[in-house]
């Protein structure tokens, strides 16, 4: 079932574009279970992560022995696949599947995963959540193995290669002489950026993540078998127990001779800090402790850093409630419900006519009269990228008759885009790249406005801060970005375009200061 572009989750105006999660994985080795089924409910608790592609890969017996099968299509989970599509996919014993926001490479239907890739013992399928830093030069490197002698198909690989995930599947594909576990091994440590990877041949699950983890990726224990995904959510819903995280640089193999473990780089932890703040699930754990816990202690530090008079706390809702509950909590300001949210506009493919669009965000949230007017709130949310959303918001408050607004933060300013796995606006769109809070306060509307330190973020993960990746707060990226890197999600597929979009001093677009945010002081 195709589908248009159109809104993303954490979209309350759908003129105003929000972060963009990474992609959800999902692997599951499990002889005599519904391998499918297992991974068509694991990807519909990683949903949140990606929503415009799924895809599922299993291992099929046939009476020619086992066989790799991929159905994959444009839309969400529970459109891509339905009872007949599993049962299509049953009589398997391991499986792999993704749900996918597209990072590198367009949204079209060639572009969604589990790639696959014929090799010379087989079939080889593959699924990434993340983004690398260095696909020119894999590219390269592609070219250079695709048309040599030991190519099944020369020059082939290299020209179907149109994502960073593709290029992944296409080297590992050129090692005939090898297994691949062997061909992994000589693949992954040529890879730079962030790597989540499950992939598959017909008879072995194998698990990868990047020497800085900036990606999580964790294990889980059936009662029968192994499950690896993005998130200890997607194990609670299969019935998995956890059993630890994935180790940066480890890659793991699962077989009928169990589960091995080897190490193909040096680890240098720096696991991603918005993952805290809103990308993962609150009911998922990351470095031993729940999200939603962090968030409410971050929500309390938000009152010990900003503490202000007023009369209730609010959420947007859902990503601002957690925050919300700990800023009350430390405040002592009472916790309430000021917004209801309609969860059904989770994705709309109608463009809104003017009328319609000038009303906003009130396609997602409309306030509650009776809780707001008169009161002096405090509104909780997560981040702030354009403003727009917030701006909405404080209007359609103030017109609810809201006698003051507070807004809180629970993250820090966002002042640098992301090239690891998130799709952040522009830097120059970003509206903290070129004002400061108190600018922004003014921007927005609102009666004060505060974010939460980064140092108060960091605390409240009790991950240490070098463990952490923060280069959207604060622009140190724990992984070289060559430049090439940097021009959108579309290097592999359009030169012309990269060329053209080389226009400042350092031939890098995106890296103009406060452009897009410039006019915000002055927008109605």
């Amino acid at each position: 079932m195709p589908l248009a572009d159109g809104l993303l989750n954490h979209d309350l105006d759908p003129a105003d574009r929000g972060p963009q999660d990474a992609c959800g994985v999902f692997g599951v080795w499990a002889p005599h279970e519904e391998v499918a089924k297992l991974t068509y409910f694991g990807l519909y608790a990683l949903q949140h992560r990606g929503q415009e592609s799924a895809g599922i890969a299993v291992s099929k017996s046939t009476a020619r022995g086992a066989q790799i099968m991929v159905y994959k299509d444009m839309g969400l989970v529970s459109q891509v696949f339905n009872e007949a599509t599993l049962e299509s996919l049953g009589n398997a014993h391991l499986a792999v599947g993704h749900c996918r926001y597209s990072t590198t490479g367009a949204s079209v239907w060639m572009n969604a995963q589990p790639t696959f890739r014929s090799t010379a013992s087989g079939g080889l399928a593959l699924a990434h959540n993340g983004n690398l830093t260095n696909t020119l030069e894999l590219q390269e490197w592609l070219h250079q193995r695709d048309d040599s002698a030991e190519s099944l198909l020369p020059g082939v690989l290299s020209h179907e290669a149109t994502t960073d995930t593709s290029l992944v599947t296409a080297l590992m594909a050129t090692y005939p002489g090898l297994s691949t576990e062997e061909a992994a091994v000589e693949v992954l440590p040529r890879l730079r950026g962030a790597f989540s990877l499950v992939f598959m041949d017909e008879e072995t699950l194998y698990a990868a993540r990047d020497p800085q983890g900036i990606r999580p990726l964790v294990l889980g224990r059936l009662e029968r078998g192994w499950v690896v995904a993005s998130e200890t959510a997607a194990l609670d819903i299969v019935g998995a127990s956890f059993i630890r995280e994935v180790a940066p640089g480890e890659l793991l193999t699962i077989d009928g001779d169990g589960l091995r473990s080897r190490t193909f780089a040096a680890p240098e932890p720096k696991g991603c800090l918005f993952e805290y703040v809103y990308l993962a699930r609150p009911d998922t754990m990351i470095s031993g402790r729940r999200l939603h816990s962090v968030r409410v202690e971050v929500g309390r530090t938000l009152a010990r850093e900003f503490p202000t008079d007023a009369d209730l706390v609010i959420p947007v809702p859902e990503s601002g409630t957690p925050a919300a509950i700990g800023y009350a909590e430390q405040s002592g300001i009472p916790y309430g419900q000021g917004l209801v949210k309609n969860s059904y506009v989770g994705r709309t493919f109608i463009q809104p006519s003017q009328t319609i669009r000038q009303l906003g965000i009130r396609l997602k949230l409309n306030p509650l009269r009776d809780v707001i007017a008169g009161k002096r709130l405090v509104v909780v949310d997560d981040s702030i990228v354009r403003g727009n959303t917030q701006r909405a918001l404080v209007r359609m408050l103030r017109e609810a008759g809201a006698a003051e607004i507070h807004v809180r933060i629970s993250s820090p300013p966002v002042k640098w885009p992301c090239f690891y796995g998130i799709d952040f606006a522009s830097r120059a769109e970003l509206i903290a790249t070129g004002l400061t809070s108190d600018e922004i306060c003014r921007s927005i509307g609102a009666d004060s406005l505060g974010y939460v330190s980064l140092d108060g973020l960091v605390a409240a993960t009790e991950v240490g801060k070098d463990a952490l990746c923060r280069a959207c707060f604060d622009g140190v990226y724990p992984v070289e970005l060559p430049l090439s890197e940097r021009l959108g999600k579309s290097v592999l597929e359009d030169a012309h375009s990269r060329n053209a979009a080389r226009t400042g001093d350092d031939g890098l677009e995106t890296a103009t200061v406060g452009v897009g945010a410039a006019d915000a002081l002055s927008r109605p």
